[in-house]
C-alpha cells in the first residue's frame, strides 16, 4: 500500500493566502481609483459693463443694432412725447434750441423722459460751446473766443461750470469742445476756436475735457475745420494741406484732448486731398489715423449727416447711401438733426451686408461700444469681480 505524500501545513497556508490576495486584487468592487486633479484655473477680472453690453448685444436684432447707432433730433419741447416707433431703439437724441423749455426743471424732466430703461439710458447730447453756440441759455461761462487769450486754467473753470449745468439738466454728451485751430479771423470757425496754433488750442482743449467731466466730451471737427476754408453746413471745405503739416499743427488739439480722456470725436465733412479724396466722414484712412496714429479708442460720431445732402455735391444727395458709406468708413454713430429715414437706413445696411459690401461684425463692434458707453451712464454698472474662466454671471 502506497501512502499519500504529505504537504507541509505552512505550504497550504501560503497557497491559500496567495489565492485570496489574487482574487482581491482582480475584484472590480475593490479597485481604488487613482486620484485625479483638476488644473487650477487662474481667476480673471470681469468688467460688469462689458459683460452687460456683450449679453445685451446677443439679444439684439440687426435692426436694433443699426438704430442704436443713430442719434436723432425730435423737434419741439418735450420731445419724448413725439418719439415714433421708427425711433424706439435709437441710441441717442440731440437737443437743439427748439427743445429747450422755459425752465431748467422742465428740461430735466424732458431729458429723463427720453430713456425707457434706467439700466441703459440713451445718450442725450447738445452743442454747448458757450458764446454764439449754446442751447441752454443760462450758461454764462466764458466761450472759446474769450478763453483763447486767458490762462488755460480759465478754460478748466469755464467748462467745469458748463459741465455742472449740463449734468444738472440730464444732458450726458456735449458737442462743445471745438478742437479746430483757427488763426484767420475771416474763418467762420474762428470765434469758436481756442487758439491760432496747435499748442495754444491744444492746451485749452485738454483743460475743457478735464473740466466738464463727468459729461462725455466730444472733440470736433476732425481732422480740423480751421485748415479748410468754407462752411461745411453748405459745402465740402477742401484743403491740400500735407499730412506732415497737419500732424504738426491741426492734429495737436485732438491729440491733447484724447490724452485728457475725451470719449467722443466728431468727424467733419472736410476733404484733405493730400490724404484722401473722400470727405473725412467717408474716409477709412482718416478713421485709421484717428485710431492708430492718435490712439483714440472711443466713439466716433459724424457731424450732422444732413449737411452732406445740402452740400451741393450730387454724389452726397442720397441719405441712405451716405449712411452706409459712413458706417463702412468706421463711424460708430451717425448724427441727424433734420428728417431721417431710419427704416430706410436699416434696409440699406441689411442689403449691404447681404451683398457682402459690409461685414455685420462692423455693426456689432459699433453697437457694442455704444452699449458700453450707455451702460456706464446708468449707475447700475455693478462691480469688477474675480471669477474662473467659465464664469458667466456677475453682480449687476
Amino acid at each position: 500500500m502506497t501512502s499519500a505524500r504529505r504537504v507541509p501545513a505552512f505550504a497550504v497556508v501560503l497557497a491559500v493566502s496567495f489565492t485570496l490576495v489574487g482574487c482581491t486584487a482582480t475584484s472590480p468592487s475593490a479597485v481604488v481609483p487613482a486620484p485625479t486633479f483638476t488644473p487650477r484655473v487662474a481667476p480673471v477680472q470681469v468688467d460688469p459693463v462689458a459683460q452687460y453690453a456683450s449679453d445685451r448685444l446677443s439679444t439684439m436684432s440687426l435692426r436694433q443694432k443699426v438704430l442704436s447707432m443713430l442719434m436723432v433730433h425730435i423737434p419741439g419741447v418735450s420731445p419724448a412725447d413725439r418719439i415714433s416707433s421708427d425711433f424706439a431703439d435709437v441710441g441717442g437724441f440731440i437737443l437743439m434750441g427748439d427743445n429747450i423749455p422755459s425752465t431748467l426743471s422742465q428740461l430735466t424732466a424732458d431729458t429723463a423722459a427720453l430713456s425707457d430703461e434706467s439700466g441703459l439710458p440713451v445718450l442725450v447730447a447738445t452743442d454747448q460751446e458757450g458764446g454764439i453756440v449754446r442751447r441752454v441759455p443760462t450758461d454764462d461761462a466764458a466761450s472759446a473766443l474769450e478763453l483763447r487769450d486767458r490762462d488755460p486754467q480759465a478754460t478748466f473753470d469755464a467748462f467745469a461750470q458748463r459741465g455742472a449745468l449740463l449734468e444738472s439738466v440730464g444732458v450726458s454728451v456735449n458737442f462743445g469742445i471745438v478742437a479746430d485751430v483757427a488763426s484767420d479771423q475771416s474763418s467762420f470757425i474762428y470765434e469758436r476756436s481756442f487758439g491760432g496754433t496747435g499748442a495754444d488750442a491744444g492746451a485749452r482743449v485738454a483743460e475743457a475735457v478735464e473740466g466738464e467731466s463727468p459729461i462725455l466730451s466730444t472733440l470736433k471737427h476732425f481732422p480740423g475745420h480751421g485748415a479748410a476754408a468754407g462752411d461745411s453746413h453748405s459745402s465740402i471745405p477742401t484743403t491740400a494741406l500735407s499730412f506732415d503739416d497737419w500732424k504738426s499743427s491741426h492734429a495737436v488739439p485732438f491729440e491733447d484732448g484724447i490724452a485728457a480722456g475725451a470719449p467722443l470725436v466728431m468727424f467733419g465733412h472736410l476733404e484733405f486731398t493730400a490724404v484722401d479724396q473722400e470727405p473725412a466722414t467717408f474716409s477709412a484712412r482718416w478713421h485709421e489715423i484717428l485710431r492708430d496714429d492718435l490712439g483714440f479708442d472711443g466713439v466716433s460720431i459724424t457731424d450732422d449727416m444732413g449737411m452732406l445732402e445740402r452740400s451741393g455735391v450730387a454724389e452726397y444727395s442720397n441719405q441712405v447711401t451716405n449712411a452706409v458709406r459712413a458706417i463702412e468708413a468706421g463711424n460708430t454713430m451717425l448724427l441727424y438733426v433734420g428728417a431721417v429715414d431710419a427704416s430706410g437706413i436699416v434696409t440699406a445696411v441689411s442689403h449691404a451686408i447681404d451683398e457682402g459690401d459690409l461685414d455685420e461684425a462692423v455693426i456689432d463692434k459699433a453697437a457694442l461700444k455704444l452699449l458700453e458707453m450707455r451702460r456706464g451712464l446708468s449707475g447700475e454698472t455693478g462691480r469688477f469681480v474675480h471669477c474662473l474662466a467659465d464664469c458667466v454671471s456677475i453682480a449687476g
